[in-house]
């Protein structure tokens, strides 16, 4: 059996008295878009940054193609194929966007430098769109082209997992169609990807899996269309209403 490119082993964290991941499991297998979904303050987020390194755990293992990585630097995280983007936008704003992006492109292990920096960077500019802003101010740009360019800094990484947190979150109907493609697209470069998102639509025609937390605890993982009617789910998630819930799932 092909062993997963992430495993989670009873991963915990506690903030004071506050536990924000509670003895967490979970396995993401190399090609899956995986979407992590649940309630605000269900710790979704956290366990994000727990896989990233921004936090480590108060207990348990986190292993990436099979070396554990629980307690690492995020930046050691990241040279070794993990990236990320942020619910908040994070991007140098005094920077042009190329600049951003080639920024990304020198911290890869394999850095690239000079004209190759830039070409790249042109590249995957056009890859989420925002070719046209190339020498545009990062900070000059709208919400929305950030959390594109943001985009293109996590993939000039090369990334083996991504991790997208509410990247689709805030787009209009056109955008959120444009950014499924796009994420079809790093899917079909070999990419697995780790998606927090409330954003149903996109959970349905993305995620082939979802993993559920509520309370810090995982209630649910499996197919996405089972574990989005699954009854505990719905009350947990996506409401009281199981007619309204079930609906919306149906016509996803």
């Amino acid at each position: 059996m092909t062993s997963p490119i992430l495993k989670l082993q009873q991963v915990t964290r506690r903030f004071g008295g506050l536990v924000a991941v509670d003895h967490v499991d979970m396995e993401i297998f190399a090609g899956e878009v995986i979407g992590l979904v649940g309630p605000n303050g269900s710790g979704k987020t956290t366990a994000l940054n727990l896989i990233s390194g921004a936090l480590s755990p108060t207990s348990g293992t986190i292993q990436f193609l099979d070396q554990t990585i629980s307690g690492l630097a995020s930046h050691r995280i990241a040279r070794m194929g993990v990236a990320r983007t942020f619910q908040l936008v994070r991007v140098l704003g005094s920077l042009s966007c190329a600049e951003n992006v080639e920024v990304g492109l020198a911290f890869h292990p394999n850095g690239v430098h000079g004209k190759a920096a830039r070409k790249q960077a042109i590249a995957l500019l056009t890859k989420v769109g925002l070719q046209s802003q190339a020498d545009a101010p990062a900070s000059k740009l709208t919400y929305i082209d950030q959390k594109r360019l943001e985009l293109a800094r996590a993939l000039a990484l090369h990334p083996r997992l991504l991790l997208l947190d509410e990247w689709l979150a805030g787009l209009n109907p056109t955008e959120l169609q444009e950014g499924i493609e796009l994420i079809r697209s790093m899917r079909a470069d070999g990419i697995t990807i780790v998606m927090v998102e409330h954003v149903m639509d996109a959970v349905n025609a993305l995620c082939t899996r979802c993993i559920v937390l509520s309370s810090g605890q995982k209630i649910a993982d499996g197919p996405t269309r089972e574990v989005l009617s699954n009854p505990a789910v719905i009350a947990a998630y996506l409401g009281e209403d199981e007619s309204d819930a079930e609906e919306e799932v149906a016509h996803a």
